[in-house]
């Protein structure tokens, strides 16, 4: 039991951190490479003002609006000039701040990474387990195991809102220009769309998302390391964006649940299959991922529950 509520706290916060992309490429077209960015400031603001003595919710939305603010400084230098040119400053922003996380070891503590801080719910006690039937199963298990319970529950709960905000701005007026946006800037503008402008509020509020999934990473993994944050979890989203379909937001949902139900199945299956060591075949389930994706590209490349008239990377 106490596996299973790990696991959907961890499909809650991949499914947050891809909300947030799929705002940026499925429904404006901006090819973002470095979305773990957002991510990382989320996690160390929250992490750090939280040891401050801050609210878990107040640092948490300062996480956010940090995020957003990383955004607006990489989309004033960048949305003006073609997609490749964001592609390529993301990539380099993310690594940037991991890096800068790394070495400045006087606020993050570098390799050693922040540990022992405070966690959501953590106070939820035996007395309020024991009034639920939920306490039937999970008595026995760890103090960690009732935190878990509730953080849980809120990453779930905070997916439900922002699914929900998301699905009433992309079918506004708003979100029907960023999909004009995707399909030909140029029309948009010739009708007197502000086409940056819509740009930059996409990208920061994708990264605001994706600064509130960092949060709930810090949560999840109880500590931050630099670590972390590499691009590899980029890569992630990306994959859980396609599987799912670009510009369909239950598509990324969906698509959170296959990928971290392939990770946990593969990390049991295939070590009873393949003689590998550990290294190997971590490496050989990323090979599998990439094997996945270039059979889905070639059967149905729009993903899931994607429109193939909607497809933006072949623009």
């Amino acid at each position: 039991m106490g596996f299973l509520v790990l696991v959907a706290t961890s499909v809650a916060t991949y499914a947050l951190f891809s909300l947030g992309l799929n705002l940026q490429w499925g429904f404006t077209g901006l090819i973002n490479f470095g979305h773990v960015a957002f991510m990382a400031i989320g996690a160390y603001t929250t992490v750090l003002l939280s040891v401050a003595g801050v609210p878990l919710i107040l640092a948490a939305i300062v996480g956010a609006i940090l995020a957003a603010l990383l955004g607006l400084l990489i989309g004033l230098s960048t949305l003006r000039l073609r997609e490749d040119y964001l592609a390529i400053v993301t990539i380099g922003v993310s690594e940037l701040v991991r890096l800068v996380a790394q070495n400045e070891e006087w606020l993050t503590k570098g390799s050693f990474g922040l540990q022992g801080y405070q966690l959501p719910l953590a106070a939820l006690n035996e007395e309020w387990l024991t009034k639920s039937k939920f306490w039937v199963w999970v008595q026995g298990e760890s103090v960690l195991l009732q935190s878990s319970v509730g953080l849980m529950i809120l990453s779930l709960l905070t997916v439900a809102l922002v699914f929900w905000l998301l699905e009433r701005l992309v079918r506004s007026p708003w979100g029907r220009v960023l999909k004009a946006i995707r399909e030909d800037e140029q029309i948009a503008k010739a009708l007197g769309k502000n086409i940056f402008w819509y740009k930059l509020q996409s990208f920061m509020l994708g990264g605001a998302i994706a600064g509130i999934a960092g949060s709930f990473n810090a949560w999840y993994i109880s500590n931050v390391y630099p670590t972390n944050f590499e691009p590899l979890i980029t890569f992630n989203a990306w994959t859980i964006v396609v599987l799912g379909g670009a510009g369909n937001n239950v598509g990324t949902i969906i698509g959170a649940i296959l990928f971290s139900a392939y990770y946990e199945v593969t990390r049991f299956v295939l070590p009873a299959i393949i003689p590998l060591d550990s290294n190997r075949l971590a490496a050989f389930r990323i090979m599998l991922i990439g094997l996945i994706l270039i059979v889905l590209m070639m059967w149905r490349p729009q993903g899931m529950l994607g429109k193939k008239e909607e497809l933006t990377l072949g623009r």
